[in-house]
């Protein structure tokens, strides 16, 4: 009997201790940052690559190395890296993102907010407006 007391109390103990902070963590929001809005005189810059044919194509080789990770292969917010950011990454498929203008979409990609990086330094402003022009394609499917 006394062997039995010792196994009830060795396993009570982790699964009080996983119940804990199971609760504790349930009870606590994620703690969200303020919508991400680009400012307004970052409606006025102008596409310089909009309509032009290969923008697309290259947007899209750039955001297969800088963005899956995070925003997933269709652009959902998805990637395998997702799960853990706060705030998640966005979904660039929604109506939300694709109303914004391309200068908004430009402006963040160069600016960043952690825990998304600032492109001014790893990508030409071409680049960035190749990505721009790419993600203008994630709209989603109605």
């Amino acid at each position: 009997m006394n062997t039995i007391r010792k196994y009830k109390t060795l396993l009570i103990l982790p699964v009080s201790l996983t119940a804990v902070l199971f609760m504790s963590s349930a009870g606590m929001k994620e703690q969200q940052k303020p919508e991400w809005v680009a400012p307004s005189w970052a409606d006025t810059i102008k596409n310089p690559l909009k309509g032009k044919a290969d923008a697309v194509a290259l947007g899209k080789k750039t955001y297969t190395t800088y963005c899956v990770a995070c925003h997933g292969d269709k652009g959902k917010g998805d990637g395998i890296a997702a799960g853990g950011l706060n705030p998640r990454p966005a979904n660039h498929t929604t109506d939300k993102f694709q109303k914004q203008s391309d200068g908004a979409i430009f402006w963040k990609l160069t600016s960043g907010r952690p825990p998304m990086a600032a492109y001014e330094k790893m990508l030409t402003v071409q680049q960035r407006w190749q990505l721009v022009d790419y993600m203008r394609t994630l709209k989603a499917s109605k």
